[in-house]
């Protein structure tokens, strides 16, 4: 039971810490630089949608994922066989472990987004990605908020 412990512990530990800070790629959050800022606003109409998704930076540089399942798969393989099978067995569920880890971190840092394309009322079309954290569609009406790589998307 308490071998079992550890690597639950570490797993969850290792969940919560990997996450990247995805709040800062939607359309409703500032970043504190923005606040207080002049920004430009201009309008347009969507003319194409397309769901995509966005990969986060981790903060970590992909250390926690890697490291993190390295750690526990080397916990979990160490508890199989004796001898020279369970250096084998540890070394092994090291490797599973990082490339699993690594996988999973990837994973949790993955934010569904929209890519729209949208034709500005001066008549130059942009595209720009933000989460997807509200329904757009195309043919609405929208405001751009912001200038070169800090623009919004909302509705208007």
């Amino acid at each position: 039971m308490k071998r079992l412990l550890l690597p639950v512990l570490a797993i969850g530990v290792l969940s919560v810490a990997g996450c990247a800070n995805t709040s800062s790629m939607g359309g409703d959050v500032y970043r504190g630089s923005q606040a207080g800022t002049s920004q430009t606003v201009t309008f347009g109409t969507i003319t194409a949608l397309r769901q995509v998704q966005i990969q986060a930076d981790s903060r970590a540089g992909g250390l926690i994922g890697t490291g993190g399942g390295a750690v526990i798969g080397g916990l979990l393989g160490n508890q199989i066989g004796g001898g020279s099978g369970r250096q084998l067995a540890t070394a092994a569920g090291v490797i599973g472990g990082a490339v699993a880890g690594s996988a999973a971190e990837d994973s949790a840092n993955r934010v569904r987004a929209w890519e729209m394309e949208i034709r500005r009322d001066d008549g130059q079309n942009v595209v720009i990605v933000q989460k997807a954290d509200r329904d757009f569609q195309t043919g609405q009406r929208v405001r751009m908020i912001g200038s070169g790589a800090n623009i919004t998307v909302a509705p208007y």
